[in-house]
C-alpha cells in the first residue's frame, strides 16, 4: 500500500506491573529500592526505601497504534492508568486517522492539544509512548530500524557505564564508567556526607584511576550540601555529579556549575521534559551533559531537538536509561559517546534487560558494548501476558 493511503486505524494502551519500563516496581531486596537520597529523604518515615513513598506506584504505560494494513508498533512509559486513560480518552483522536509518517504533526497536535494542562510529567510520558510507538509503527512499514530514519550509525557499536551501587563489579563486566546513587543526603549531616566519601575513596581503589566514577543524586541535595560533596569528589578524580536538584530549581544548577573546577562536570535532565525545559538547562545553567529519558521527555521526535539544541551549544547528550529507545538515538550521534546502563540485578552483580519481563528478545550490552539490531522499528517484542487494557470511557 501506497504511504499517501495508509492511516491509523486504532490506538491502544495497558498497564502492567512487575517490572517494565516502571523499573523502580522491584522487591524490598532490590537495590533500587533500598535506601537512596531522595527529595523525601528528610521524612524519617520514607528514608530506608524508595517504594514507601510510592516510587513504584505509577507502573508501566503500553502504547499500541495500528495501520489499515496490520501493522503495529509499540512504545512503553511510565504513568500506568492515569497514562492510559489520558491516551484512550483525549490523546487518541491526535492520532486515529492520521497518515503513520506525519509524526511531527501528531506529536505538535498532542503537545498543543494538553498544554493547558500538561507541559511534564504523566501527561508527557502519554505522549512519549505514543511518539515511541509511532517510530516503532513506521520502522515496521518502511521495514526500517529507527536509527536509519533518524539519521544512521556514525559508529558501528555503543559503550555503557553502568549505574548501581558496584561499580568494582561494573569494571569486571567491561563498563568503561559507574554512577553510585547517593546514600546519604542533607537530612544525614557531615557525617552522611562523610560516609558517602569513604564509600567513592573505596571504589575508587578498587577500580583505579582510569576508571569513570560518577554520583546519582536523585534531586536530593540542597546548594550547599551539592558544593560540599562536589569538592569532595573531585579529589577522588570523579567524572561527574547528577541531577543535584529540584528539577524546576534551575538556580540553584546555575551556581553549582559556577562553583564546579575544571575536572568535574555538572549533569542533570533525567526528569526534565521538551526543547524549552533543556533550553534552561543549556543556557542558563551551562550543564556539561544533558540526559534526557526518551520515554519522559517527549519521545524521539522531541528528543532529537533536544539533541540538536545541546550539539549547537556545545554539550553531551547521555540519554537516562531508556533501553532500546535510547539506543536508536545514541547509534546516531557524535554528541553522545556512550550511554547507560542500568543495573537491574538486585545486587547489582549481572546484566539484566532493563524492561524485563515486558520485552521478550530486549538486547543487553557484553562486556559493555552492544550493536543495535537490524530489525525494523525498535527491533523488539511485546511480551502480552499481564496486559490490562484501559478501554475509552462511553
Amino acid at each position: 500500500m501506497e504511504m499517501s493511503k495508509r492511516t491509523i486505524k486504532s490506538i491502544r494502551a495497558y498497564v502492567v506491573s512487575g517490572g517494565g519500563a516502571d523499573y523502580h516496581d522491584q522487591g524490598e531486596e532490590h537495590w533500587i529500592v533500598n535506601q537512596i537520597s531522595t527529595p523525601m529523604s528528610l521524612f524519617p518515615e520514607y528514608k530506608q526505601t524508595r517504594t514507601s513513598f510510592g516510587i513504584n506506584a505509577l507502573k508501566t504505560i503500553v502504547v499500541e497504534v495500528e495501520d489499515n494494513s496490520g501493522n503495529v508498533g509499540f512504545g512503553i512509559s511510565t504513568g500506568g492508568y492515569p497514562a492510559a486513560w489520558l491516551v484512550m480518552n483525549h490523546i487518541d483522536r491526535f492520532i486515529v486517522g492520521q497518515n503513520p509518517s506525519d509524526i511531527e504533526k501528531m506529536w505538535e497536535q498532542m503537545y498543543r492539544g494538553t498544554l493547558y494542562y500538561g507541559r511534564k510529567g504523566i501527561v508527557m510520558n502519554a505522549i512519549s509512548a505514543v511518539d515511541l510507538a509511532l517510530w516503532d509503527l513506521l520502522g515496521k512499514i518502511r521495514n526500517e530500524p529507527v536509527y536509519s530514519m533518524i539519521g544512521g550509525k556514525v559508529r558501528d557499536e555503543l559503550e555503557f557505564y553502568a549505574t548501581g551501587p558496584r561499580p568494582d563489579l561494573a569494571k569486571e563486566m567491561g563498563f568503561i564508567g559507574g554512577k553510585m546513587p547517593l546514600v546519604y543526603g542533607p537530612a544525614d549531616g557531615e557525617e552522611g556526607l562523610k560516609k558517602n566519601i569513604e564509600y567513592a575513596r573505596k571504589m575508587r581503589e578498587a577500580v583505579g584511576d582510569d576508571f569513570m566514577l560518577m554520583w546519582d543524586c536523585w534531586m536530593s541535595l540542597d546548594l550547599p550540601y551539592a558544593k560540599k560533596l562536589m569538592h569532595e569528589s573531585e579529589k577522588l578524580g570523579m567524572k561527574w555529579i547528577e541531577e543535584c536538584f529540584n528539577p524546576d530549581d534551575y538556580w540553584a544548577y546555575r551556581d553549582l556549575k559556577k562553583a564546579a573546577g575544571n575536572t568535574m562536570m555538572v549533569t542533570g535532565g533525567e526528569h526534565e521534559a521538551t526543547k524549552y525545559g533543556f533550553k534552561m538547562l543549556i543556557e542558563m545553567c551551562d550543564l556539561d551533559i544533558l540526559q534526557p529519558d526518551v520515554g519522559w521527555c517527549g519521545g524521539m521526535t522531541e528528543l532529537i531537538k533536544i539533541g540538536n539544541l545541546a550539539e549547537a551549544a556545545g554539550k553531551l547528550v547521555i540519554p537516562h536509561g531508556s533501553g532500546v529507545y535510547s539506543h536508536h538515538y545514541v547509534i546516531t550521534k557524535l554528541s553522545s559517546p556512550f550511554t547507560e546502563c542500568l543495573m537491574m540485578a538486585p545486587k547489582a552483580d549481572k546484566v539484566l534487560p532493563q524492561y524485563y519481563p515486558l520485552l521478550l528478545d530486549e538486547p543487553v550490552p557484553v562486556n559493555g558494548k552492544l550493536k543495535v539490531s537490524d530489525k525494523p522499528g525498535f527491533g523488539v517484542t511485546l511480551n502480552r501476558d499481564n496486559l490490562v487494557e484501559v478501554k475509552k470511557e462511553a
